[in-house]
């Protein structure tokens, strides 16, 4: 009877080590959302990602303006970059959050051309935000994206 009270107890105090040791990353649960602190052509690019289980389970990443408008809504902005640059705002968002959601932090982002600026600021607010989830911290982090 002993025996089988000293396993069982083994077995309860292994159990949360184990649990503690899933969390790779050091990702705490919650909301975390990273913003360049000044606009840059009239708009504040951020990050918002949701943690659940220590995994990054939502990324979005998106400008806004003043007003809090939504670049990616900014059917004319749209147009306009397509044709200058190939691309637009509601495409390079969706593929660079999608990338950091695939990576879960881990990985390379790759660039999209006509997007690089944007790619380069990407970057800076992707490390910011994941700095606060690590640290568990859900304040809006502003962080200067001069690059």
């Amino acid at each position: 009877m002993k025996r089988i009270f000293a396993i069982l107890l083994s077995l309860l105090l292994t159990v949360p080590l184990l649990t503690a040791c899933g969390n790779q990353t050091g990702l705490q649960d919650g909301y975390y959302t990273a913003q360049v602190s000044e606009f840059s052509h009239g708009w504040k690019e951020y990050i918002t990602i949701l943690v659940k289980g220590g995994k990054i389970v939502s990324v979005e990443y998106n400008a806004e303006n003043a007003s809090g408008f939504i670049k990616s809504w900014d059917n004319a902005y749209m147009q306009n970059m397509l044709h200058v640059n190939g691309t637009y705002p509601n495409e390079y968002t969706r593929y660079y959050a999608s990338q950091l959601l695939e990576g879960q932090g881990e990985g390379s982002i790759d660039a999209i051309t006509g997007a690089s600026s944007s790619h380069g600021t990407f970057q800076v607010l992707a490390q910011a935000v994941l700095e606060q989830a690590r640290k568990g911290d859900s304040s809006i982090v502003l962080v200067d994206a001069a690059h």
